[in-house]
């Protein structure tokens, strides 16, 4: 109690101070950690890496909700930037490193294994980082990203690769099963794990929830997604895999699931304070005495690592085409060495390829680069990006406070489209709430002398504040499908009885967005084309009746079609076959009025 105690003060007192400084909560939780640990205030023990252990499961929930965030799809869409730019980063990045080693007179196998070690970066810290200043959704943020998920699938071949680097064969000290298993043996047990996860996830997870969510007891929901992620864990570290990549596989599995957003809302708030331990962990193992014994060969270890990464993010930032400002963003986030080195490190002592003499100042000086990137951070957005002539994303001004009231109907998106569903309600007599997230748009509907709030509609509490929980329609008037989509998702959720019209980009948006309760689904540009169709044929001779009657038919069935597919878009052989059925019926109709009008 005294050790929770202690770490609970430091966070509350240093973390205010930090942001309030500017510096951000994660160097906060650092310099917490550095002043309450063993070489300081020694107000914590030597004991703190049993605590960095327990605060890891902080990553792995990380990791689970970012899975929540990503449908497959959007993964597969990512698959080149992963193995592009996360492929590019690790070796390239592991070979320099090897050299350098090498140049130092290092063995090329401890080499080859510091190499690869301190070729990834920190998860945690990056992440955390980029969504406190909203930088997840940047061109730089999302290639970071793509980055580490590939430094934490690399966990899993690095932890099989360092064994063979021993010098004496050693006994393997681990718990995982699969040491205890042939090589075939082996992948083929990781396979079938890894199968399981999604095939539950599909066909078991979500049946298990809805049975939980019955019986209406929130502290029960909590309990269930806990479970689901500790249960996770367990069996990737029985198997022997990272329990980050298990929990993130289980999140894409359950992203399209009617739960998500429960799902995220009830683990969050354990990510936050589990992540949180683990930074202050981090800071209070900092071995300060050794950097008071080692000064200039730490300095070089740290400024070496940071300008070798930084080096290669830079130069793969520009290979893969990224805005000027966006390659600084990736390529500072990115240059520092990552928790997984605290492990891989530890495991390559147990296993006779590094010495703990040699672990000891490479561990210092990732824990020292990993405290100095929220500094790096502050650089990037204080000095660098005002002389790249570009507007800072985190200078974008809070969203207004709405505060008149409660209006029947809430405009999500003031674009060409949403202001001619608003000024169509106004002008009948119905007061409507209008939210848009572009500045530019705010200000040139503004004045015209209309009334818009600025803000994001995807953001849960702006909806609230805009009164969700009282309105009878919610129109998403929105250009970006996702966040359409995740509205719709949310709003059923929160709202049952609450009217949803959205805007589609074409027919598969649409499908999704009735699969997900929307009431009323408008195409954005449908029904123009129809306009357009019917006074194509009056222009080749059809009278305006029958064109009319062309149309109504054509219309009247396509939305038919629409209804009839919902449930096979997630099926692209059935649904190709029962489209080219319901083409074939369409021309068939058509074509039988065509020849009553001929007649």
């Amino acid at each position: 109690m005294y050790q929770a105690f202690i770490f609970l003060l430091a966070a509350v007192v240093a973390v205010p101070i930090a942001r309030r400084l500017g510096l951000g909560s994660v160097l906060g939780y650092l310099i917490a950690g550095a002043v309450i640990g063993p070489y300081v205030l020694q107000l914590v023990g030597h004991d703190i890496h049993d605590v960095m252990h327990f605060s890891e499961m902080g990553v792995v929930m990380m990791l689970f909700l970012i899975g929540l965030e990503m449908e497959p799809a959007k993964l597969w869409r990512m698959r080149m930037s992963i193995l592009g730019m996360g492929g590019a980063q690790v070796f390239v990045s592991a070979g320099l490193l090897f050299g350098v080693a090498i140049a130092v007179g290092v063995v090329w196998r401890e080499a080859l294994a510091i190499g690869f070690i301190l070729a990834l970066s920190s998860t945690a810290i990056v992440l955390q980082m980029l969504s406190e200043k909203g930088l997840m959704k940047t061109e730089g943020g999302r290639s970071a990203f793509s980055v580490l998920l590939f430094q934490d699938i690399a966990v899993i071949p690095l932890l099989a690769l360092l064994p063979l680097l021993a010098v004496h064969a050693v006994e393997k000290q681990t718990d995982s099963f699969t040491a205890q298993l042939e090589g075939w043996q082996s992948a083929l047990l990781v396979t079938a794990v890894i199968v399981g996860i999604i095939l539950a996830g599909r066909f078991l997870v979500r049946p298990f929830f809805r049975m939980v969510a019955s019986a209406q007891m929130r502290e029960l929901f909590t309990a269930t997604a806990l479970l689901l992620v500790i249960g996770i864990t367990l069996l990737m570290n029985f198997v022997g895999l990272s329990a980050a990549l298990g929990t993130f596989l289980a999140g894409v599995v359950l992203a399209d699931s009617e739960y998500r957003h429960e799902l995220e809302a009830e683990i969050d708030p354990f990510k936050s304070l589990l992540l949180g331990l683990f930074f202050i962990s981090v800071g209070a193992s900092m071995d300060f005495a050794l950097l008071a014994d080692s000064p200039i060969l730490i300095a070089q270890l740290v400024v070496g690592l940071i300008a070798i990464k930084f080096a290669v993010l830079f130069v793969i930032a520009k290979v893969f085409s990224l805005a000027r400002d966006q390659r600084w963003l990736f390529s500072v986030a990115l240059a520092q060495g990552g928790e997984f080195a605290f492990v891989l490190f530890t495991f390559a002592t147990s296993v006779a390829v590094l010495d703990a003499t040699t672990v000891a100042p490479l561990t210092l000086a990732v824990a020292l680069t990993m405290a100095i990137t929220p500094l790096m951070m502050l650089f990037y957005e204080q000095v660098l990006l005002p002389r790249l002539d570009v507007p800072s994303r985190s200078s974008e001004p809070e969203a207004d406070t709405i505060d008149d009231g409660r209006t029947p109907v809430i405009v999500a998106g003031y674009g060409r489209f949403g202001q001619v569903v608003g000024r169509f309600l106004r002008t009948n007599g119905f007061d409507v709430t209008v939210l848009e997230h572009s500045v530019q748009q705010v200000d040139l509907v503004r004045r015209f002398g209309q009334k818009v709030f600025f803000g994001d509609a995807s953001r849960h509490d702006l909806l609230e504040a805009a009164g969700i929980n009282e309105a009878k329609l919610l129109v998403l008037a929105l250009a970006d499908p996702e966040k359409v989509l995740s509205i719709a998702k949310y709003t059923r959720k929160r709202c049952p009885n609450i009217t949803i019209l959205a805007r589609a980009m074409g027919r598969h948006e649409a499908q999704k967005l009735l699969r997900a309760g929307v009431d009323v689904v408008v195409r954005d540009t449908f029904h123009s084309a129809m306009n357009m169709g019917e006074q194509a044929l009056q222009l080749l001779g059809v009278s305006e009746e029958h064109s009319q009657a062309a149309a109504k038919t054509f219309r009247t069935l396509d939305e038919a079609h629409l209804l009839q597919l919902v449930d096979y878009i997630d099926d692209e052989k059935e649904y190709i076959t029962r489209s080219k059925q319901n083409s074939l019926e369409l021309e068939r109709v058509l074509s039988a009025e065509a020849e009553g009008r001929e007649v």
